[in-house]
Formats: C-alpha cells, structure tokens, sequence
C-alpha cells in the first residue's frame, strides 16, 4: 500500500468514535512515525477560550495508540493505554495541532511512546509519554 491508502485505511478507524467528534485525523506515517492532526476551535476549548488539556491528551493517546497497532501489524493483538504523561507547555486559541508519535521502546508486552503536540509554526504545544499493553484478541 502506498501512503495515502495506508492513511486513508488508518482514518476509517475514527467513524463513530472520540476521533471523529474531535476531528482527528491521520496525516502522515513513516518508518518509526504516525501523525495526526486535530483543529482548535470552540468544540475544544475549555472555558478561557483555548485548547483543553483533555482534547490533547485525546489526541496524545489517539496517536500513540495507534502507532501500537499499526507498527504491530498482529490481527490477533489489542493495544490498549494503560499510562499516558503529558505536559502542557503552550496555550493555544486556533488553527490546528499536530500529534506525532515515535517510539521509545518497542517490546513484546510494552510500547512506549513519545507523543510532540506541536501547531501549524512548530511551536511546542505539549510532550506526552504513552505506554500500551499488548494483549491477545479474546
């Protein structure tokens, strides 16, 4: 599969889910990579009128998350979040933010992941650490 079909197969996860209502969505993936991008407006502001900790760190865990599985490639495995760090370091009132996941340790039971929450400038919004399980499909 060539980039924008493994996009737009990673994107149709998002129907009916968190990932939609908050408009997430797949950007770019790489060899040891997955971006994913999220708008800010007022659907995810909290009441100052800038971006929620709770819609980044949705965003954090959506990605890192997602990483897991892709870079798994196991039908048989889940991925699931059992620790997520993050750091808020900038405020943000609109335009758009980037999530993009790389590893950090890639185990047999254990991912971890950095997650770089950066806006459209490059700008350092919030760092995450994710760490997955990775369980056999029940």
């Amino acid at each position: 599969m060539n980039k924008e079909e493994i996009l737009k197969r990673l994107n149709s996860f998002n129907i009916n889910t968190l990932m939609e209502t908050l408009e997430i969505e797949f950007v770019d993936v790489g060899e040891d990579y997955v971006t994913a991008k999220m708008p800010v407006n007022s659907r995810v502001h909290q009441p100052y009128g800038i971006l929620h900790g709770g819609a980044t760190a949705a965003l954090a865990e959506t990605v890192g998350s997602l990483a897991s599985a892709y870079f798994l490639k196991d039908k048989n495995k889940i991925v699931k979040g059992i620790d997520l760090n993050i750091n808020h370091l900038k405020s943000k009132k609109e335009g758009f933010v980037f999530g993009t996941a790389r590893p950090v340790h890639k185990g047999r039971t254990t991912h971890l992941w950095e997650i770089k929450i950066v806006d459209e400038d490059e700008n350092l919004i919030s760092i995450c650490k994710l760490t997955n399980i990775i369980l056999d499909k029940k």
